[in-house]
C-alpha cells in the first residue's frame, strides 16, 4: 500500500565520509548479504534501514559480490528491460530557492543566468530524444513551483510534440504544484511527475532553507493521488552520513514511487558546495546497491553525476549492479555522455530498452 504521509524525522547528522564511518558487523550476526538474498531476491522485500546501513557499510572487497545480488534482484523483480530518457530545460536558471547544490539558483554567483527554451527547440529536443530509442521525455522548469507563463509553456509544448507526431511519453519537472496545477498537467496528458526530495529528511535543512522536505512530500502525494506515477530521487554526496544514505534510500521505499533517479553530486562553482569532493566510484556503486535491495521493484535510474563519478566502466558495473534506466545525452547545465555511447553500452550489454508500449 502506498504511503501519503510523511514518515517521522529521525536525526539532524552530522556531515561526515560514509568511508569513515563503515565499521564491523558484529561477531555472530547473521551476513547482510545472504539475509538479503532470502529476504529480497527470494521473497521481493526491501531491506529495512538498520539493514541498508548494514549493505552500506560492507567493505570494499564484498563489492562485487553485492553488485551480483542487486543485479538478481532487479533481474528477478524487474526484468531485463531498461527505460530510456532524455531531459530539456524549458526554462533555466534565475529560481529564487536556495538548494545548495543548484547552479540554477538566482541567490547564487554561478555562471548559470536565466532563459526560455522557445517551442519549436522543444520540439526539436523531443524529435532528438524520441531518435536515441528513448520512451520518455521530461520537460523541466528551474522554478520553486509553476506561474500561469510556465504552465502555458509547457501545455503549448505539449500539443506541439504531439502534432508533430513524435511518439513519446511526456513528464514534467517543475517545483511544488498546487492541486489546481496537479490537475492542469493530468489533462495536459502528463503521465509522470518528477520531484526529487533531494536528501534524507534530516538532512534535508542543511541543503535547503527557502522550503522544507515537508512541502515536496505534500507535492508527491497530490501527483500520485492524481494518477500520474511519482519519479523521485535525490543526489548523493551532498555532506549527508551513511547513516541519512540509509534513512533516505527507506524513506523513498516508504513513498514507494514508480521511478528513483540516482544522481551524485557534480559540485558547481559559485554554490556553497562548490568545493565538496566527489563521490568515489566504488561508494557510488555500494549506494546504488544498497537502494536497490531497499527498492527491489521500483525503476532505478542513472541520473546526473555518474560520468564524474563512476566513469565509463562503472557505469557498466551500475547497470550490472541494479540500475534498470538511464538518462541519455545532457543534463539541465552539465554535459553527459554521447547519447549513442551509452545505447551502444546497452546493446554490448544485452539489456533491451523498454518499448513504448510498455510504458502506457
Amino acid at each position: 500500500m502506498r504511503q501519503t504521509t510523511a514518515p517521522t524525522a529521525r536525526r539532524q547528522g552530522r556531515t561526515v565520509t560514509a568511508a569513515a564511518e563503515r565499521t564491523a558487523v558484529e561477531p555472530g550476526a547473521p551476513d547482510i548479504l545472504t539475509v538479503a538474498r532470502e529476504q529480497v531476491l527470494e521473497r521481493g522485500e526491501g531491506l529495512t534501514e538498520p539493514q541498508v546501513l548494514e549493505v552500506l557499510r560492507l567493505p570494499d572487497d564484498r563489492l562485487e559480490e553485492l553488485l551480483q545480488l542487486a543485479h538478481e534482484v532487479r533481474m528477478r523483480w524487474c526484468g531485463p528491460e531498461v527505460e530510456v530518457e532524455g531531459i530539456v530545460s524549458v526554462k533555466t536558471g534565475g529560481c529564487p530557492e536556495d538548494c545548495h547544490f543548484c547552479s540554477q539558483s538566482g541567490r547564487f554567483p554561478s555562471p548559470v543566468r536565466s532563459a526560455w527554451l522557445d517551442i519549436p527547440g522543444l520540439v526539436e529536443a523531443a524529435r532528438q530524444t524520441a531518435a536515441t530509442g528513448a520512451t520518455e521525455f521530461c520537460i523541466v522548469a528551474a522554478v520553486r513551483g509553476p506561474d500561469r507563463r510556465l504552465l502555458s509553456q509547457v501545455k503549448a509544448g505539449i500539443e506541439a510534440i504531439r502534432a508533430a507526431g513524435i511518439d513519446i511519453q511526456i513528464a514534467c519537472s517543475l517545483g511544488m504544484l498546487t492541486q489546481e496545477q496537479v490537475d492542469e498537467l493530468v489533462a495536459m496528458g502528463v503521465h509522470r511527475y518528477n520531484h526529487n526530495l533531494e536528501t534524507a529528511r534530516s538532512h534535508f535543512p542543511a541543503v535547503v532553507t527557502t522550503h522544507s522536505w515537508e512541502e515536496r512530500w505534500e507535492t508527491l502525494r497530490m501527483v500520485r493521488e492524481a494518477g500520474m506515477e511519482v519519479c523521485c530521487g535525490g543526489i548523493i554526496g551532498m555532506g549527508e552520513t551513511v547513516e541519512q544514505r540509509a534513512e533516505f534510500a527507506v524513506q523513498l521505499a516508504e513513498l514507494d514511487p514508480h521511478e528513483v533517479p540516482m544522481n551524485f553530486l557534480i559540485p558547481q562553482p559559485g554554490t556553497p558546495y562548490e568545493d565538496f569532493e566527489v563521490v568515489e566510484g566504488a561508494e557510488a556503486l555500494r549506494t546504488v546497491a544498497a537502494f536497490r535491495l531497499a527498492m527491489p521493484r521500483t525503476m532505478l535510474r542513472f541520473a546526473g553525476g555518474r560520468e564524474l563519478t563512476l566513469g565509463d566502466l562503472g557505469a557498466e558495473k551500475g547497470m550490472l549492479g541494479g540500475i534498470n534506466a538511464i538518462i541519455v545525452g545532457n543534463y539541465l547545465t552539465n554535459l553527459g555522455r554521447p547519447a549513442q555511447q551509452d545505447l551502444d553500452m546497452l546493446r554490448d550489454l544485452r539489456m533491451p530498452i523498454k518499448a513504448l508500449s510498455e510504458t502506457l
